[in-house]
């Protein structure tokens, strides 16, 4: 039997990052292994990844001693970084270089960077559509990211760039359907008659799987632009209407109302959400639906989705 290639694994206990392990987990081939990056070992998902069979290491993406030592010997990584923990642009980014500089001294033979657009590159900056968030970004979590693909290619790290999109999951962790003042479930995404291009999160680990036995190759250095399904929120909200038992009605917000709720983000949500609504075309354009399930053929549609996790709906 050959010798498996190591596969690290950052996020391994997220959401990402937690695809991709079950994902090499379940290869009936095996010839990948994972090594499986957390910050704390001993947390209850660290051990159920050792109970699976994945190799767990203590790493930090803001310290680059720690992750060069969990990327030594590895023949790949899968790296991500989650804004939503700090918020912060400068955060993502100092992750970013950490992570770029760590994969080119542990001599990577492939990356894959979990990343996304330059929102800038439709919205510029001045361009009063939306509000400028963090001194110079329109929508900090996609260009920070989009910022930090450069680090990459300058450290000649053989990188594949692969922009993700909207999880499903979002619409049972806060972003779906509420009652409104009459006990009405109600849909409030400001998309308007735009489609949403939305992915189950487990598919994201499954085509960056995809990548790396496709090899650096074939993938260093593309940009792979996925998504599951594009939906209209009438759309998304008929599903939820079949997933519940009960009618969801769609009625979309304005994007300064949405903006302006208030909770932790909703200026940067808003912004994404401008842009997922008035770059359209573009942005579910870039996301060939036969490319992705070619990469990932059981690339899941919404109600495949829902049938799996519809009971995670809230309705309260």
């Amino acid at each position: 039997m050959s010798q498996q290639k190591i596969i690290a694994v950052v996020g391994a206990t997220g959401a990402q990052g937690g695809g991709l392990v079950q994902a090499i987990l379940a290869d009936p081939s095996g010839d990948y292994a994972v090594r499986a990056l957390t910050r704390d070992t001993t947390s209850p998902r660290a051990q159920e990844l050792v109970k699976l069979g994945a190799e767990v290491v203590q790493a930090d993406n803001y310290d680059e001693e720690s992750l060069v030592e969990a990327f030594t010997g590895a023949y790949g990584a899968f790296l991500v970084t989650n804004f939503w923990a700090h918020m912060s642009a400068d955060r993502e980014l100092e992750e970013a270089a950490n992570l770029a500089s760590a994969a080119k001294r542990a001599g990577l033979q492939h990356v894959v960077w979990s990343t996304l657009e330059d929102t800038r590159d439709h919205i510029p900056v001045d361009d009063d559509r939306m509000p400028t968030l963090q001194e110079k970004y329109k929508v900090p979590h996609f260009d920070a990211k989009a910022e930090a693909d450069r680090l990459f290619t300058e450290a000649g790290v053989p990188t594949t760039f692969l922009r993700t999109t909207f999880y499903w999951e979002n619409l049972a962790n806060g972003w779906g359907a509420t009652r409104d003042a009459d006990g009405v479930l109600t849909l409030s995404l400001p998309m308007g008659a735009s489609k949403l291009a939305g992915i189950a999160v487990e598919d994201i680990g499954k085509t960056a799987y995809a990548l790396f036995k496709a090899g650096p190759a074939e993938y260093a250095g593309r940009f792979v632009h996925i998504a599951g399904e594009h939906l209209t929120g009438e759309q998304i909200a008929a599903g939820l209407s079949r997933a519940t038992g009960e009618r969801v009605v769609y009625r979309p917000l304005t994007h300064d109302a949405y903006r302006d709720l208030g909770f932790p983000g909703a200026d940067e949500a808003g912004n994404m959400l401008q842009y997922y609504t008035e770059f359209e075309d573009y942005f579910t354009g870039v996301r060939d639906l036969t490319e992705v399930r070619r990469l990932n053929p059981e690339l899941q549609t919404f109600d495949t989705w829902l049938d799996a996790n519809g009971h995670t709906l809230p309705t309260k």
